[in-house]
């Protein structure tokens, strides 16, 4: 068809308007060259992504447990750090339909488990974008010797799915830089049969049934580390309200599960408002739980607001959990080298538990965890404050971890360490912190010298000197 001779001048003003705009963009962004695809942590290189900050995850996720098949749209807003022609994302396995930069359709590719984003112009420094990604498969959970040697990430149930992606699985489901060191605020919207409620981080926003479909929208409006995210989908007995303290709670329990000899509900509630006056003010919206029967995962996770449990788990393990959500959650670490600042401070947390309920001292608990564990037992050999990638989980990190902190305890007495716990809590909300800091923290408050102390308990492969 021919054009007119108005729709050709309409369609030359278009081009160069086009054209003027290309190279505005391209002068007001110099220089620009792709961000890095890593944030380049030792044990994890290739997660996380430079060239941008994340700031707020918008996700979309339709599930089906016939097939096991997940269609997914995520919108990612974001803030560039430097003048950026191309990105990465992390995204493990799935197929991926389209992607589109600030509305307009990008170029992409993949390589392993990056998609390689390419939008039609260059993103200034220090301007907000968003990246749209639709895509589909079938999520498949990660294994290997991280995790206890159990299955973890997206892991099919008999009635849903259980999702804990500690440390590296969230990109198993959902297109993200996934490392703790890049935070954002989440929207979750879950798509699930009818029958079947899904669950994930934050206060409900909503929740409806049609067309043979149950839909929840999830709101997590505090910064939150992409392995926290979750979306688990099952039948579940809800029960709702409010602690003591008045903190919101809601729990989600299989109801097939027994639950006679330990109280959730109870507990959680708390566990939730004695840490607010140990650790500082609970820093999340609401508190909770998600009990599912999941077998096959021997381990839980401290998801943001409502840790999962693949079973009905003890009062210890709920208590070890919630204190996360001060230790891990609320402050995250910057490299996962530091993850002892998560475990150890949790496995610290079950000993004070013990000394409030009255049944034994965190001295005594230091001293019979050492006394139980011989000095040439392999525990000695882990160097906690860099535990290597494969152990990075081993039981050294949680036990000589909660020793250090017993330890700490003893040479600086009560009054300053319990001001150094909700200072710490404080000072690195909703942000990121490493071991250093924590070190400098203990120092300025107690005003004692403390290298010594956390070389011996963190950094030697050889069982140190109890103290005396």
């Amino acid at each position: 068809m021919a054009l007119s001779r108005s729709a050709r001048r309409t369609s030359r003003w278009l081009a160069l308007a086009t054209a003027v705009a290309s190279a505005a963009s391209i002068a007001a962004a110099p220089g620009a060259s792709p961000g890095a695809p890593g944030v380049g942590d030792p044990y994890f290189p290739r997660l996380g992504n430079g060239g941008f900050d994340a700031l707020h995850y918008d996700l979309g996720v339709s599930y089906h447990p016939g097939s096991g098949r997940l269609d997914g749209r995520t919108t990612l807003t974001a803030r560039a750090t430097k003048n950026l022609s191309a990105f990465d994302l992390d995204l493990q396995k799935l197929t991926v339909d389209s992607v589109r930069v600030n509305g307009r359709r990008a170029h992409f590719g993949r390589s392993g488990d990056e998609i390689a984003v390419r939008p039609d112009f260059p993103l200034r420094r220090g301007t907000k974008f968003t990246v749209t990604v639709a895509y589909h498969g079938v999520p498949k959970p990660l294994s290997g010797p991280i995790v206890f040697g159990s299955d973890y990430g997206w892991m099919k149930t008999k009635d849903g799915v259980f999702v804990a992606c500690e440390p590296n699985a969230a990109s198993t489901w959902f297109p993200s830089s996934d490392h703790p060191g890049d935070k954002a605020t989440y929207d979750i919207r879950i798509d699930a049969p009818k029958g079947l409620t899904g669950v994930s981080n934050g206060r409900l926003v909503g929740s409806r049934e049609a067309h043979g479909r149950s839909y929840a929208h999830w709101r997590e409006s505090r910064p939150m580390a992409t392995y926290l995210a979750t979306a688990t989908i099952g039948k579940f007995d809800v029960r709702t309200g409010t602690t003591p303290g008045g903190t919101p709670i809601y729990v989600a329990t299989d109801p097939t599960l027994p639950t006679g000899k330990v109280d959730v509900y109870g507990i959680t509630a708390e566990a939730t408002d004695y840490w607010s006056k140990v650790f500082g003010p609970y820093p999340f919206e609401v508190t909770g739980a998600i009990v599912d029967d999941m077998p096959q995962a021997g381990f839980s996770l401290e998801v943001q607001s409502k840790p999962v449990y693949s079973a009905v788990r003890s009062e210890s393990t709920i208590v070890h959990e919630l204190a996360h959500q001060w230790f891990g959650d609320s402050v995250s670490v910057k490299q996962w080298k530091n993850i002892w600042l998560n475990e150890g401070f949790a496995t610290y947390a079950q000993w004070l538990w013990s000394e409030h309920r009255g049944t034994r001292s965190a001295h005594d608990a230091l001293r019979a965890q050492y006394a139980d564990i011989p000095a040439d037992n392999d525990f000695w050999k882990v160097k906690v404050a860099d535990p290597q990638r494969d152990t990075m989980f081993a039981g050294a990190v949680y036990t000589r971890g909660a020793m250090t902190l017993q330890v700490l305890r003893e040479r600086i007495g009560d009054t300053a360490f319990f001001k150094l716990l909700p200072a710490w809590t404080a000072r690195h909300r909703y942000g990121n912190a490493d071991t250093s800091q924590f070190i400098a923290l203990a120092e300025k408050i107690s005003g004692q010298q403390l290298d010594d102390l956390f070389d011996t308990w963190l950094n030697t492969d050889s069982r140190p000197p109890l103290p005396q």
